[in-house]
Formats: C-alpha cells, sequence, structure tokens
C-alpha cells in the first residue's frame, strides 16, 4: 500500500491549530508512513505551533479582510493573489492525495487551489454558523465533517458529516485529577472553584470583568484560577496586589488546561468552538461571553446553541462588566444548576473526533 500524503490547512488561533494538530498526530498514529505537510499564515501563531508539535509547514502571506478600513483591501488583494500562486505550487510540488481544512486564512487558498487541480477536498467546519469562505468552498468539496446540527442551512446536506472537533489528548482524560489539580494550583478541595479563561491571546472584557470585581471574589469563599492571555498578565497582577491573602491562582498561559479543567467547579470562557467542545467532553458548567470581533458573530450563535439546551449561561460582552463576576458567584453555590447544566452539556458531546475525521479522510482517498 502507498503512504498516504496529506495538506492540513488552515489555523490563525488555537482554536483551528489544536484540532488540526489532533487529525495530524491520529493521521500518524494509524499510518506512520504518511507524509503531512501544513500550509498556514506566515505571520500567524501556527508557523511556531505546528513546528513545534513536529510537522512541516509552509506559510503563505495570506491575510483577512479589513471590514473597518476598505483601502487597505488593495493589499489584501495582492496578498490573496500571491497566496494562490504560492498553494498552487506547493499542492504540485507535494502531490497530495487529499486536501484538509481547519478554518482560518490560510485554508481558503489552499484547497480552492487544490479543487480546482483535481485534489479531493474535506472542509472541518467548527462553529455552529459556517464563515463565508468554508461556504464558498463547500461547493466542490468531497465532504464536510461539522460539530453541529442544522448545517444543511449553510451546506450540501449529502456532503455532510457529522464528527464533533477534535480536542487535545490529555484533556480527555481530565476527569478524576480534581485533587492532584488542585494541589497543582495550590488551592482549596473544600472551597468552589471558578476557572477564568479568554483563549491563547486573552480576552480584555473578560480580564476588565474579574479586575473590577476582584472584591467581590475577595468577599465570598470561592477560589480563582485566572489566566489572562498574554496581552493583559501585567496589568491583572498589578490589581491583584490589593487583595494579599485572597485564593487566587493567576498566569498568561496554563500549561495544564487538564488539571485547569479538573479543579474548576465553574468556567468562564469565550464561545470559540474548540472550548465549547472541551467544556462538552468533560461535561463542564460553564458561563460563555461570546466575543464580539469574530466573522458573522458566530460565537453568539455557539453560545446560544447551548443556552437553547440549557446546557450553559450566556453574558453578553456588553453586560460583562457589570453581570459576569454577580452571575459566576450566584451560580457556582447553586449546586442543583451546576449539576444539571453539567448533565445537559455532556449530552451534547462528540466523542473521538479525530478518528472520525480520519475515517473520512480515509475514504475519501480510497475512493469508497
Amino acid at each position: 500500500m502507498k503512504a498516504y500524503r496529506i495538506i492540513i490547512s488552515g489555523g490563525g488561533t488555537g482554536g483551528h491549530i489544536f484540532p488540526a494538530i489532533s487529525i495530524a498526530n491520529t493521521l500518524r498514529k494509524r499510518f506512520p508512513d504518511a507524509e503531512i505537510l501544513f500550509v498556514g499564515a506566515e505571520d500567524r501563531m501556527e508557523m511556531d505551533k505546528v513546528p513545534a508539535a513536529g510537522y512541516q509547514i509552509v506559510g503563505l502571506p495570506v491575510s483577512g479582510f479589513d471590514r473597518a478600513h476598505l483601502m487597505n483591501n488593495v493589499k489584501v488583494v495582492a496578498r490573496l493573489l500571491k497566496s494562490l500562486r504560492l498553494a498552487k505550487k506547493t499542492i504540485r510540488d507535494f502531490r497530495p492525495d487529499i486536501a484538509v481544512g481547519v478554518g482560518g486564512y490560510a485554508s481558503g487558498p489552499t484547497l480552492w487551489m487544490a479543487a480546482s487541480l483535481g485534489i479531493p477536498t474535506l472542509i472541518q467546519e467548527q462553529n455552529s454558523y459556517a464563515g463565508v469562505t468554508n461556504k464558498l468552498l463547500a461547493k466542490k468539496a468531497d465532504r464536510i465533517c461539522v460539530a453541529y446540527e442544522g448545517m444543511e442551512k449553510f451546506f450540501p446536506a449529502d456532503k455532510i458529516v457529522m464528527t464533533g472537533n477534535p480536542v487535545r489528548k490529555d484533556l480527555e482524560e481530565a476527569r478524576g485529577k480534581r485533587e492532584e489539580a488542585l494541589a497543582f494550583f495550590g488551592l482549596s478541595p473544600e472551597r468552589k472553584t471558578i476557572l477564568v479563561v479568554g483563549g491563547s491571546l486573552g480576552a480584555r472584557t473578560i480580564n476588565r470583568s474579574i479586575q473590577g470585581d476582584l472584591d467581590k471574589f475577595f468577599a465570598s469563599d470561592a477560589q480563582v484560577i485566572w489566566q489572562t492571555g498574554r496581552y493583559y498578565y501585567d496589568d491583572a497582577s498589578k490589581h491583584l496586589k490589593a487583595y494579599r491573602g485572597m485564593p487566587v491562582w493567576c498566569s498568561d498561559f496554563i500549561t495544564r488546561m487538564d488539571y485547569a479543567y479538573a479543579a474548576a467547579d465553574l468556567v468562564i470562557s469565550r464561545a470559540g468552538a474548540s472550548s465549547i467542545s472541551e467544556l462538552c467532553l468533560l461535561g463542564k458548567p460553564v458561563i460563555l461571553v461570546p466575543s464580539p470581533n469574530v466573522a458573522e458573530d458566530h460565537q453568539t450563535k455557539n453560545a446560544l446553541a447551548l443556552v437553547d439546551k440549557e446546557a450553559a449561561v450566556m453574558v453578553a460582552d456588553k453586560d460583562a462588566e457589570r453581570d459576569l463576576v454577580p452571575t459566576a458567584l450566584r451560580l457556582v453555590h447553586d449546586e442543583a444548576r451546576l449539576e444539571s447544566m453539567g448533565r445537559n452539556i455532556e449530552t451534547l458531546a462528540q466523542r473521538h473526533s479525530a478518528d472520525r475525521i480520519v475515517d473520512e479522510i480515509v475514504k475519501i482517498i480510497n475512493k469508497e
């Protein structure tokens, strides 16, 4: 049997990169001889994260459209044309059996070129609301792997397969580690624990809401694990100086997310697709604060898909500084509500997603 050759394209945020690496790791485990090449955007975080995971990556000069300053888009179009040429050259040189797109700037030119060169393509759509690029790419795609019901309003129904979003392996094993997790953060097993995360870069509104209401946490008996993201750490540390003795673990980044989830009774998070997949898998009650700065406001749509099933609470970004901390402190002490939210969110979990996506990749390559 010949070794498979696979291009995986996309990135821009951890939410796109971690699932992409998870798919690659699953492929490599099943087919150790497979050749895997990533294609990313040259100034985004995939250019560091992918090589660190042991894979080769080619960077395209692609960037997103500037909706606020339309004149800037002359440069954007020039970069797009250059990216299409480079994607074409990469595909011709590498000769893949399939191109897989996980979303993010680079997946557009890569999958478009692959399809026009007659290479089969698979789209992994992570959100409950499909972006413009994936809607365009879907016309030529062989398969579209989704994580939410009702996606036939965006894509041809006969191409859709429900697989869920892949999550990092270590998170699937986070259960039953509460004691060691709390010890890792230096926190007490006697108190309720709130985990605050805003994504790899941080979330300004979430951080400001926590900072503004530190006195409420101080007066309560809850403890906090607070991941600020790299842009907000200095400011958060300054504010915490006034609250010595408060049970809070604060850092710009959490190396052991499995421990962070295991320790948490309640999570405060943005509503990115991969965060939601992790929370479903672990059955964690969550307050979602959707980011208003994303295309088509898809995080609000992701959050509402859970709120409708009583599997999460949503606080709008504009209301967070007033409502987020009071809501969290009320909820973390409401045992019955935490339990029912945990049960409801877990029913939405899609397990073994990376394996299911790899099954689809293999079927397409083998023309099944």
